[in-house]
């Protein structure tokens, strides 16, 4: 028998699981914009920033969020111009990996968070790699997952075209005239173009939410969005002038990093997966038998091996500092 006692000290713990586990959808103004993110899990528990990818949103980390809640803090934010986040005009904001870095900082201040560990895709990586190059002593690990930081990690049929698709994005890096926009404008920025990035590879297609597609092109269909991702686009080009700095900052600094590839990713290609190996050797790596968007097919095997993951390294290192 179940005494009164009993059942106040369970309704407690699940009440605490219960808060502990609950996703929080919030806003921040930061330098006059209204950056929206989600929030999850313990406050004082080890962070875990989660950096989307293009052309996606936080909603791309929507199943992964309750999987880390129960140990760790964990953030995800828009970027400007995505998602829920403010989209100001390209004539009022600069749509730059640097710009969005420099929002991203002055975000994670703001939310006093002094170290975390990165979960880094896609453009998220360019946004993320720039973040720890800046404040290298806050980065306690990185998760990867098919974002490039060499150049041999860039599908250079990605940026020419084949009987798939024709992208034009490296004509457009050469020369940013309409009539390039036009050939990204055609396909890229297209429902079409959108819905490739997550069924190409995909093992099991059906296993994936035609909701993704449609909520980001909804997003980028807003008045002015394309200008938006356009200069994304454009900018991303800058990504090739800074690959140095970024393995030498892997080099130098060694963060932990677990690395989660899907493998058959029409954007980044495996060898760009080995390649982290090359700086930390310490890394580890998991091919995963998926495309671009890993987290839709594969979020419970990425979900598992960052709590192994975190637990030995960032979880590691709380428990001795606490004991110190």
């Amino acid at each position: 028998m179940v005494t009164k006692k009993g059942n106040s000290v369970m309704d407690r713990e699940n009440a605490a699981d219960s808060r502990t586990l609950t996703v929080f959808y919030r806003t921040l103004n930061v330098e006059g914009l209204e950056i929206f993110y989600r929030e999850a899990g313990p406050r004082d528990a080890p962070a875990v920033l989660l950096l989307h990818g293009f052309p996606s949103s936080s909603h791309m980390f929507r199943n992964l969020i309750p999987m880390l809640a129960d140990k760790y803090h964990v953030i995800a934010p828009d970027f400007p111009g995505y998602g829920e986040s403010s989209a100001p005009s390209v004539n009022d904001f600069e749509y730059s990996f640097e710009r969005l870095a420099s929002v991203t900082e002055k975000f994670l201040e703001k939310l006093n968070l002094s170290s975390y560990a990165l979960y880094l895709s896609d453009i998220g990586a360019s946004v993320g790699f720039r973040l720890a190059v800046m404040h290298p002593e806050r980065v306690t690990a990185m998760i990867i997952q098919n974002g490039g930081a060499h150049v041999e990690a860039i599908n250079k049929e990605f940026l020419t075209g084949n009987k798939e698709f024709s992208t034009g994005l490296a004509y457009y890096w050469e020369e940013r005239s309409e009539k390039n926009a036009q050939v990204l404008l055609d396909w890229l920025l297209t429902i079409e173009g959108t819905k490739w990035h997550y069924l190409h590879g995909a093992s099991d297609p059906s296993k994936i939410s035609p909701d993704n597609w449609v909520i980001d092109q909804a997003y980028q269909d807003r008045p002015g969005n394309k200008d938006i991702q356009l200069s994304i686009l454009y900018y991303a080009k800058r990504d090739l002038n800074v690959f140095n700095d970024w393995q030498q900052y892997f080099r130098k600094h060694q963060p932990p990093m677990l690395i989660t590839w899907g493998k058959n990713d029409g954007i980044f290609t495996v060898e760009g997966a080995e390649l982290f190996k090359r700086d930390i050797p310490s890394a580890e790596l998991h091919l995963l038998d998926t495309g671009h968007f890993a987290l839709e097919e594969e979020v419970d095997r990425i979900a598992s091996l960052m709590h192994e993951f975190l637990d030995r390294t960032i979880n590691t290192k709380t428990r001795k500092a606490a004991s110190a």
